[in-house]
């Protein structure tokens, strides 16, 4: 793992919050030469395009919500233990929230204002972790898929594609 530290006026578009990030192999090369040195100086002509260029690619990078964030509150959070057991669970959300003890609604106002999304994204970010670990271990894209809960691995692959912008063979061969 390398870190670089930036100043903050040289950085205006990236979160000032801790983020996960696609690296592209660009970005990975240049953050390996970068560290090679002690300090870029901006005076220096070459040390200023390696940070321009650090920077663009910087800027260019898609961030990846990869945590998940969980309601605090016990009914909302007994729906997650649910969840986080099985992610294929398909009940639907009527449904755990009769076996939780919590009404629809309630659980539906708690993931909007505990989680900042609602249920059913919520659900979809969970099942696309959950397959991006069964991924990152070797697992198939179908088994992943299947085992993330979804219906089928075209089902699965759309949805990576569109979330991650591109397939998870591909995306796997450029991490």
């Amino acid at each position: 793992m390398r870190t670089l530290y930036l100043l903050p006026k040289l950085v205006h578009s990236v979160p000032t919050k801790c983020f996960v990030m696609n690296v592209s192999p660009l970005l990975r090369e240049l953050i390996l030469h970068a560290c090679t040195f002690c300090k870029l100086k901006q005076r220096n002509s070459i040390h200023r395009r390696i940070i321009e260029i650090l920077l663009d690619q910087l800027e260019a990078a898609r961030s990846i919500p990869l945590q998940l964030r969980k309601p605090t509150d016990s009914r909302g959070a007994r729906v997650v233990e649910l969840l986080f057991a099985d992610p294929s669970d398909s009940r639907t959300l009527e449904q755990l929230c009769a076996q939780c003890g919590a009404g629809k609604r309630t659980i539906e106002r708690l993931f909007i204002v505990e989680t900042g999304m609602t249920f059913g994204q919520w659900r979809r970010q969970l099942r696309l972790l959950h397959a991006l670990q069964s991924l990152a271990c070797g697992e198939k894209v179908t088994a992943a898929a299947m085992d993330a809960g979804y219906s089928s691995a075209s089902a699965f692959i759309s949805m990576f594609r569109k979330h991650m912008g591109e397939t998870p063979s591909r995306y796997f061969q450029s991490s």
